[in-house]
């Protein structure tokens, strides 16, 4: 059922389609540039976060050969302690 719309009400309707249309652009403006921003930020604290998983990494292989190797220090201390206490006696 068509309605007789009078050219001063297409007007009016067009004129608010128009101005909706206007806004969506700017918040997809808006979006796309806090998206972009979000991007670089998140680009950037990646980053940094595998420089510092690089570094991390270093201290697990130093840790994980001191864990090996700590038995062998110390009885290699302990001989000696006892070597020299054996020799003073």
């Amino acid at each position: 059922m068509p309605n007789n719309v009078t050219r001063e009400e297409f007007d009016a309707r067009v004129g608010v389609l128009e101005r909706e249309v206007d806004g969506e652009i700017i918040v997809t403006r808006h979006i796309l540039e806090q998206t972009r921003r979000n991007g670089e930020d998140l680009a950037a604290v990646k980053t940094q976060l595998d420089r510092v998983e690089t570094r991390l990494g270093g201290v697990e292989t130093k840790v994980d050969t001191l864990t090996r190797d700590l038995p062998k220090i110390v009885a290699d201390a302990m001989r000696d302690v006892l070597r020299e206490r054996d020799d003073k006696a």
